[in-house]
């Protein structure tokens, strides 16, 4: 293995790593949001990308997130690489709690069904076994569903602002400097000539 360590960890550094990495957690962030400023599109098929990710990221269908992201990318023409990232750092198991949480108590507001389900308990466990989706469909996935839509809209549209305008400008001052270097490498050409 090219990359292997020449001392493996033992049990103590790897119970250390995984309650403190050593490079810190906002490594994985950061990584991901350079990868979305480094593409090679336009700003606004990266923003519409990044903006499918986060809508699809709050419905309760999470095996075909990247196939509705996909879908909702391509029909606006954004870039399909951008939506897979906004889903993967959007929707993750450290946050799916809370956007269920959120979704739940959104879908039973605007439903009004905090009254029919005072007192009655949900065998989930059960109803995923059963795979009946009739009896999963009104309990559980409706509420869900319709409570996805109003954050799934607000986060959506701000992180498409947000990305549209980071993206833009990341590009510009990338160009800037590209420029400027070819600028600088024509005006003194015996600059870029190897030494022997």
């Amino acid at each position: 293995m090219l990359f292997r360590r020449r001392k493996p960890a033992g049990f103590r550094e790897k119970l250390r790593e995984l309650v403190w990495p050593r490079k810190g957690f906002l490594r994985p962030p950061k990584y991901l949001m350079m990868r979305i400023l480094r593409l090679t599109a336009s700003p606004h098929a990266v923003a519409v990308g990044v903006a499918a990710g986060v809508f699809v990221s709050w419905t309760p269908f999470i095996g075909v997130h990247f196939v509705m992201a996909f879908v909702i990318t391509y029909f606006l023409s954004g870039n399909m690489v951008a939506a897979a990232l906004g889903c993967a750092a959007f929707g993750n198991p450290l946050t799916y709690p809370f956007i269920w949480g959120i979704t739940w108590e959104v879908g039973h507001l605007l439903l009004s069904r905090q009254d029919q389900m005072a007192g009655q308990t949900i065998d989930l466990a059960e109803l995923f076994h059963k795979l009946h989706f009739t009896e999963l469909w009104k309990p559980v996935l409706e509420p869900m569903l319709i409570g996805a839509i109003p954050p799934a809209a607000v986060t959506s549209v701000a992180l498409y602002v947000l990305t549209f305008y980071t993206v833009r400008g990341f590009q510009a001052r990338r160009r800037a400097r590209l420029v400027e270097r070819a600028r600088l490498r024509l005006a003194d050409p015996a600059a870029e000539m190897p030494t022997v």
